[in-house]
């Protein structure tokens, strides 16, 4: 599959959008007031301990204080594995602290209970140094372990974990063998390393040079955190530029394109030092057209804000966001189909899989994720549809857990979150509507006015009540809701002036009680 690399960098902002065959597939951003705290290292200062939720509060010198779980706390970590029945960790890894998601195996969507009490790991006023590894998202704060991971190109270093791990991304037995034969051989006692997809090919001394410069590093952190107050940032992640580097400029990439000769240098100094083979896979793109409209990237994510999403087929997706978890409901649409309706059912539902997958990537949705496809009695086709979600799937870096599709055609589905959706990323709450994401119906606005004017009323001495509002709810009143007008003019023995104000929001009203003269005529009539 062809893959490419975009970079656009603004002084107030930087872009990243990976494309597959010439269409945006993924898509972060940093920007300038705003940036990113996944992957830093802070030393900090436990504020609250919580046995009833088994998780405590950390003061890292953010806005809000961050979450700690009870085994994201880096304790007794060999009773710990022996209690998991863990002596030696298989080839693929449980959930890692801030692992890189290409590198993380699956795990179940059921709840197990930790091992340890918090109470007995943490206390008030403790000093624990952790890494942040989901970015703080809307009112709750970041998500820490003191668990360290430390990613380079080819290796992760976990110094609190006794491990070697090969991506599950790796798929060659042979070279899942080799990989992990000479991560064994090179690494220190008690260091746990992961061999990310990247390694795949790599020699020793390669692995061996990374592995070298990921223990300094680990070894410079220990060392200025003694040394720093509490809270402090001890160690701060790659900007977006080299994290897109390192993360994502894979062997799939047949090039990276960037439109800023300063970050051009920048990822030429990084690779020349971490990955020499990809430096003549790095453009300098000098055209006058930005660089997101030359690739049409500009249009692919105006398209990954609507909730509406269509098929080729006529059908369509709407996909919804709550606080607790995102919906995806499938419909045939304009989809008649050609034959018997199971057909047009199992295609539209196969089309719609493909489709939320490639949507969940782009948009980067997170967390508990409900999907509703057209129900299907076929045992058969429920499963095709299972299968076509899960492979497509597999594409995503960021690790997914799926249940089989219920009778009612629902599935049920988590995605990894660490930062930020697209939608949250790129909008802010409709000040019209509250975030609801609807107006009142121009009749409903009618009947308000209406009760408004019926409660208020009696406590003015005027003879007129003067009404202003959006042309569009005034033309409604003077037409198709007039009789119920005069029917309130005649109870209120008042005259009622409708104003239109084109200023106005749909919803926005004003009455006022005034004097009318008795030859006035009525607006309305």
């Amino acid at each position: 599959m062809a893959s490419e690399l975009i970079i656009n960098v603004a002084p107030w902002e930087t872009r990243v959008a990976l494309l597959e065959n010439g269409t945006a597939v993924e898509f972060h951003v940093e920007r300038a007031g705003r940036p990113g705290h996944v992957g830093n290292i802070y030393k900090g200062k436990v504020v609250r301990v919580l046995p009833g939720m088994q998780a405590a509060f950390v003061d890292i010198g953010l806005d809000r204080t961050a979450f700690l779980y009870v085994t994201d706390v880096y304790d007794h970590l060999t009773e710990f594995e022996h209690m998991l029945g863990r002596a030696e960790c298989s080839d693929e890894p449980d959930e890692l602290p801030c692992m890189h998601d290409d590198d993380a195996d699956e795990s179940k969507l059921h709840y197990t209970p930790p091992p340890f009490r918090i109470e007995d790991l943490l206390h008030e006023g403790q000093e624990i140094l952790v890494q942040v590894t989901k970015e703080p998202v809307g009112s709750k704060g970041a998500r820490v372990t003191s668990h360290i991971s430390l990613p380079g190109r080819h290796l992760v270093l976990m110094p609190t974990m006794n491990h070697v791990g090969i991506s599950r991304r790796i798929e060659d037995d042979s070279e899942r063998t080799r990989l992990k034969e000479v991560i064994s051989e090179l690494r220190p006692t008690g260091m746990g390393f992961i061999a990310r997809t990247a390694s795949e090919g790599a020699n020793k001394t390669d692995l061996q040079a990374e592995m070298d410069f990921l223990l300094r590093l680990w070894k410079n952190i220990q060392q200025k955190a003694t040394s720093l107050p509490i809270p402090s940032l001890v160690y701060e992640d790659l900007d977006i530029t080299l994290r897109a580097v390192r993360d994502l400029f894979t062997g799939d990439v047949q090039r990276l394109v960037v439109d800023s000769r300063q970050a051009y240098e920048r990822i030429i100094h990084f690779i020349d030092t971490f990955a020499f083979d990809l430096k003549p896979k790095v453009e300098l793109y000098n055209e006058s057209l930005p660089i997101f409209d030359a690739f049409g990237i500009e249009m692919d994510m105006s398209r990954a804000l609507g909730k509406k999403v269509w098929l080729k087929s006529g059908g369509y997706i709407v996909i919804e966001s709550t606080e607790a978890l995102t919906a995806i409901d499938v419909n045939t649409g304009k989809f008649v189909g050609k034959r018997h309706l199971e057909d047009t059912i199992l295609k539209t539902n196969l089309e719609a899989a493909k489709e939320i997958a490639y949507q969940l990537r782009l948009r980067n949705i997170g967390g508990l994720i409900i999907i509703d496809f057209i129900d299907m009695s076929d045992v058969s086709s429920r499963e095709k549809v299972f299968k076509t979600l899960k492979d497509a799937l597999k594409k995503d870096k960021c690790k997914t857990n799926i249940l089989r599709m219920s009778e009612l055609g629902l599935i049920q589905m988590t995605r990894k979150r660490n930062r930020e959706s697209l939608k949250r990323l790129l909008t802010e709450r409709c000040f019209y509507c509250e975030g609801a994401g609807v107006l009142k119906s121009r009749r409903t606005i009618c009947y308000d006015i209406f009760r408004k004017i019926n409660r208020d009323a009696h406590s003015f001495m005027t003879n007129g009540i003067q009404v202003a509002v959006h042309p569009k709810i005034g033309d409604m009143l003077l037409k198709e809701e007039s009789s119920f007008v005069e029917m309130l003019e005649k109870a209120l023995d008042k005259e009622i002036v409708i104003v239109p104000r084109p200023e106005f929001h749909l919803e926005q009203f004003e009455i006022s009680y005034i004097h009318l003269d008795r030859e006035q005529k009525h607006p309305h009539s």
